[in-house]
């Protein structure tokens, strides 16, 4: 990975995760590129038929850049000058916030978002807080998402959240995956939640010649297999970020499993403990 976008507000929150990310891609050795998406209300859906005056649009955009430049001096003043030093560079623009985004990426070869979470609880407020359930159904890019609590520490064991449904597109994504890990040198544990009705024996004895020949298909060979038994994906999600010991918890984003029901918002209700660790959200490559 060499490019990592950071969409941001300037909130506290969003602030944290350009830290977290400058740390991750100091790791890395990616470069970095802060945005700033300017969302005028003639293009808000609640705006109806506001017209926004240009100079006004003008005044916005001078003073995102003033902020941006201000985040960008923050970030590289913190740093010791020891290691490898990303390049920081600063860029806005008027638009809907997920249609800009996929313009940058494209525009800037991203190959990673980087964005703040705006709550404190669950697993609910990390996918559904503000701008983060759109980002996530839209974003091209896979998108990591830094909870407030998440700490400037060595990522080192990686959780890959799945249900087996889909296992070409999990290997597509785990190969994406093992990019990051390789400069981390973290370990990625292929992880399976299970109920009592999925540890039929074939099916067992299928995951495990998934899982040997896993390493030479993605081309990466620290990876571990873990399961997890629980009464119900979110629960076993739930523990598995609080009590896990992993510093980073990956899924793929596809419509209809298991992972799409916690994007949807019901269940995660039931989640009221604080996530501790960033969830980093593939789309669907197959």
């Amino acid at each position: 990975m060499k490019t990592i976008l950071f969409p941001t507000d300037f909130s506290k929150n969003a602030i944290h995760a350009v830290k977290y990310g400058y740390y991750l891609a100091r790791q890395i050795k990616a470069d970095i590129v802060l945005f700033n998406a300017v969302i005028i209300p003639a293009e808000a859906p609640q705006a109806g038929l506001v017209v926004w005056p240009m100079e006004e649009s003008d005044i916005l955009l001078k003073d995102s850049t003033s902020e941006l430049v201000k985040l960008k001096s923050s970030i590289e003043k913190s740093r010791d000058q020891s290691g490898f030093l990303p390049s920081v560079r600063c860029l806005n623009q008027t638009g809907i916030l997920t249609a800009v985004v996929n313009e940058v990426i494209s525009g800037e070869k991203i190959d990673l978002v980087v964005i703040g979470t705006h709550g404190s609880s669950g697993i609910t407020t990390l996918l559904l807080g503000n701008h983060s359930r759109n980002m996530i159904d839209s974003v091209t890019r896979p998108l990591l998402l830094i909870p407030p609590a998440a700490k400037l520490s060595p990522v080192k064991k990686i959780a890959f959240a799945t249900d087996f449904k889909n296992p070409e597109g999990d290997i597509l994504s785990i190969s994406v995956l093992a990019e990051l890990a390789t400069p981390l040198n973290a370990e990625i544990i292929l992880t399976h939640i299970y109920e009592e009705e999925d540890k039929k024996p074939e099916f067992q004895q299928w995951i495990k010649r998934f899982v040997k020949e896993l390493p030479e298909k993605v081309h990466f060979s620290n990876i571990k297999y873990k399961m997890y038994k629980s009464n119900g994906a979110q629960s076993g999600l739930e523990w598995l970020c609080n009590n896990g010991r992993v510093d980073m918890l990956a899924m793929v984003h596809r419509s209809h499993n298991f992972i799409d029901s916690l994007f949807r918002g019901s269940e995660t209700q039931k989640m009221a403990h604080q996530i501790p660790i960033p969830l980093l959200v593939f789309p669907d490559r197959t």
